[in-house]
């Protein structure tokens, strides 16, 4: 017998012999085929890792370990997102240095992730925090202020008065800060900002070079919002100003019977002597701005508005005089800021008519919201259309854009849902932004030479009143002189979202250490892409768009050598807590990997969270069925009691391995990782109740079971006499196509309609010798003992039944 499988002291031994032989680190030979494994690196809270974080890493290290296994050189990294807003929050309420928690927090989480047995190369560890990391992040906005890119914006932002910053949309739920749940208020600041928008078809186009799973595609298509359409200029009754629109629906301009604009769109200064209820305006337009776009945007809420008295546009087919409202339900930051409401045919124009008595024209015949058949009015008939009377939606919508472009009235145009990326951030933890400005040569980047521009020290990170960043408040940092003429000037004193750093770190693994180039050439142009890219379903739209943008730039100027930079971007689905709801301190249902670790062993946490269920799907939290797993991999380890002499598989079992090599090796690669384990307990429950397994057989199991229990795994293998670890030993096992189906088959045998033994034959067998066969099986001898056989049913390759008295 063996000794008991004592996981503690197996799995501190082997991550002692990775880490000291450093078994995992990655070494560039051009001879062999690559593979790059990423997956998103973590934030590190205070909190550590629960054991949703492992699912994720778990997956790809399990292909990682199998491909090196297969002779290609892998390139598994792991490094920390480590700029933000809760660090500096938890430093401003402990009164403790960022700096100092970052170190702390990412202290535990490799002690962590190290006592998983994770194969990252640790060698390759990045920090978006250090100076010689973000030095890069300056670099790249500097480039991209020189193409164009990077450029000064009055913006309207939501601001949290509570946490004193602005916040993106995916920030606000409900009008509530997501961090502090303070209600969002709506403030208007000069930006930074980044010109995404400058790739948005290519952002669409390039998904075609790309494997993702189709949701993943949807999400960044959905995000972008490509449209076609036209702008459409209406004029302002006895004013040289015209309101323009963009509307996907030209077609429906007769029934264009008022016009409604954004509360901040720009001409409400300019008519404000025109405007006669401009007071009335005015107190609409401030309480506006209290709301965020969430609770403007919501279709079910009351809509709300005040008319422009004194102020008409011009329908520029019908010629006639329409009113103009402000409504908050209509956005600057999409399109033009203003709309030509045609209520027939929006629903959202239809209820803002009906309240305010505004009249309605049906143009497209059955279209109208008032008809209960009414579904969208995409096709359709033209009514009450003049020159579009009679022609179908498609027909009406060409013959319209060709009209109003020959007459000057609008051109045709393709419209984006995607806003350039707010790029300003007024907190003390995140990347200075490398700007300075003069009055005289307004804003210009520092000398490339002078980065990177460090975050200096202060006594007090909280923002200030007003707004502003706490780094505006140091006059040694804001006063310096202008790169261009030597004057008097001063920096920009925002700083860069906590997303800069993660929209490029994949290709710092490539090259961590460079000090000349945010990445070598030979480097990138043999990691380049990235093969196979794993994170959560939260950050396949934005992080995904922003890091693809990104991307996209370096690969313009010649940074990169490929148009995308993923090839494979999968997403896992959330381990919940036992509850089944989001694992939270608050909710009290947070599990720790480190007392799953201690308590059980890490191979069991690996193999537990890839078998627990379908990787893209939530699931919660067990410990009953983790139990089980640990149970699995005792029985693994106690295959040495039955190991027997033997250099090639036993003819009975040689099918059903085979079966299991290619299952195991097509299930890691389709990340069905539950069916692959399920397949090696099926192989298991075969090898235990034969009573035996050679050691050829068991080297396989363990082969295929490595990237799950790699601790285990190389514990036995060294025991079985292997001097090289399995971890890059050329090993993996192929399967035989011809001993994928076996030339046996298994026949239950009935006494009397009741099974009583089962007996194997060749697919050839005839009758005759099936059923002498039969009778030779003890327990159907037994059960005919002193009867007569009567009868023999036999159905082929199914069952053979005797009747006897």
């Amino acid at each position: 017998m063996v000794e008991r499988y004592n996981p503690n002291a197996i799995e501190k031994k082997w991550q002692k012999i990775w880490e000291e032989e450093k078994t995992f680190k990655t070494v560039m030979d051009k001879s062999k085929e690559k593979f790059y494994a990423l997956v998103e690196f973590p934030y590190p809270s205070g909190a550590g890792l629960h054991v949703g974080h492992p699912r994720s890493y778990t997956a790809l290290d399990v292909v990682s370990r199998k491909r090196r296994m297969q002779d290609q050189v892998v390139l598994y990294p792991m490094g920390f997102d480590a700029f933000g807003l809760p660090t500096e929050n938890f430093a401003i309420k402990n009164k403790i240095h960022p700096r100092i928690v970052t170190e702390q927090n990412i202290e535990n989480f490799t002690k962590q992730l190290k006592s998983i047995g994770f194969s990252f190369d640790w060698d390759r560890v990045i920090d978006t925090t250090q100076p010689d990391y973000y030095k890069w992040t300056q670099w790249i906005f500097i480039q991209m202020f020189k193409k164009g890119l990077a450029y000064k914006k009055e913006y309207p932002i939501n601001w949290c008065p509570n946490d004193k910053v602005g916040l993106s949309n995916e920030e606000v739920v409900n009008g509530h800060c997501e961090r502090c749940g303070a209600k969002v208020e709506h403030r208007v600041r000069n930006q930074w900002m980044l010109k995404i928008t400058e790739y948005a078809d290519r952002l669409i186009d390039d998904l075609d070079l790309v494997d993702y799973l189709p949701h993943i595609k949807q999400q960044q298509i959905n995000w972008i919002g490509r449209s076609k359409g036209a702008e459409i200029n209406f004029s302002i009754k006895n004013h040289d100003e015209k309101l323009t629109v963009y509307t996907t629906r030209p077609d429906t301009i007769y029934g264009s019977t008022y016009m409604v604009i954004a509360p901040e769109h720009k001409i409400i200064d300019i008519l404000k002597d025109e405007i006669e209820n401009y007071d009335e305006v005015l107190k609409y337009k401030d309480l506006a701005n209290k709301k965020s776009d969430f609770e403007r945007g919501e279709m079910n809420k009351d809509k709300t508005g005040v008319e422009l008295k004194g102020v008409k546009a011009i329908n520029p087919l019908t010629n006639e005089e329409i009113p103009v409202w402000i409504s908050d339900y209509v956005m600057v930051t999409y399109g033009t800021g203003a709309i030509m409401a045609v209520p027939a045919h929006d629903t959202r124009d239809y209820e803002f008519a009906k309240k305010f008595n505004l009249p309605i024209v049906e143009v497209v015949s059955g279209g109208n919201v008032e008809n209960e058949a009414y579904t969208d009015t995409q096709t359709g008939t033209m009514i009450n259309s003049g020159i579009l009377d009679g022609l179908e939606v498609k027909d009406a919508k060409e013959k319209i854009i060709k009209y109003i472009e020959e007459n000057g009235l609008g051109e045709k145009k393709t419209n984006f849902k995607l806003r350039d990326w707010v790029f300003s951030r007024q907190r003390y933890w995140g990347e200075p932004i490398p700007m300075v400005y003069c009055e005289e040569h307004g804003w210009n980047p520092i000398d490339e030479k002078e980065l990177p521009l460090l975050l200096p020290e202060v006594e007090n990170y909280e923002p200030t009143d007003d707004g502003s960043s706490p780094l505006s408040t140091i006059p040694e940092f804001v006063n310096t002189t202008c790169p261009i003429c030597g004057g008097p000037a001063h920096r920009e004193t925002d700083t860069m979202p906590q997303w800069a750093g993660s929209s490029w770190y994949y290709l710092r693994y490539m090259d961590p250490n460079n000090q000349d180039a945010l990445v070598g050439k030979d480097e990138v142009e043999y990691f380049s892409p990235i093969d196979w890219y794993n994170g959560g379903n939260e950050h396949t739209t934005l992080h995904l768009l922003y890091s693809r943008f990104w991307h996209k730039f370096l690969y313009d100027i010649g940074v990169v050598p490929t148009k995308e930079p993923y090839m494979k971007r999968t997403s896992h689905g959330m381990i919940l807590g036992e509850n089944n709801e989001k694992m939270s301190k608050s909710r009290g249902n947070v599990v720790n990997p480190d007392d799953i670790v201690e308590n059980y062993g890490a191979d069991t946490l690996r193999t537990y969270e890839m078998f627990i269920s379908e990787f893209d799907k939530s699931v919660p939290w067990s410990d009953e069925s983790l139990v089980g797993v640990r149970k699995y991999l005792d029985r693994v380890w106690r295959l040495q009691d039955i190991l027997v002499k033997g250099n090639e598989y036993s003819s009975d079992m040689e099918v059903l391995i085979n079966q299991t090599i290619k299952k195991v090796t097509d299930d890691y690669e389709s990340m069905k990782f539950n069916t692959a384990i399920s397949q090696l307990m099926i192989l298991l429950n075969s090898f235990t109740k034969k009573g035996q397994i050679n050691k050829k057989e068991l080297e396989t199991y363990l082969i295929l079971l490595n990237p799950c229990a790699p601790h285990l795994t190389e514990e036995i293998w060294q025991i079985l006499g292997h001097k090289t670890q399995m971890a890059n030993a050329n090993i993996w096992p192929t399967f035989d196509e011809s001993k994928l189906t076996s030339d046996m088959v298994e026949i239950p045998v009935q006494v009397n309609g009741k099974v009583r033994g089962k007996i194997e034959v060749s697919k050839d067998a005839s009758k005759e010798e099936i059923i002498e066969k039969s009778q030779q099986e003890e327990n159907v001898k037994a059960f005919l003992a002193g009867k007569n056989v009567r009868k023999v049913i036999f159905v082929p390759g199914k069952i053979l039944n005797i009747v006897a008295n």
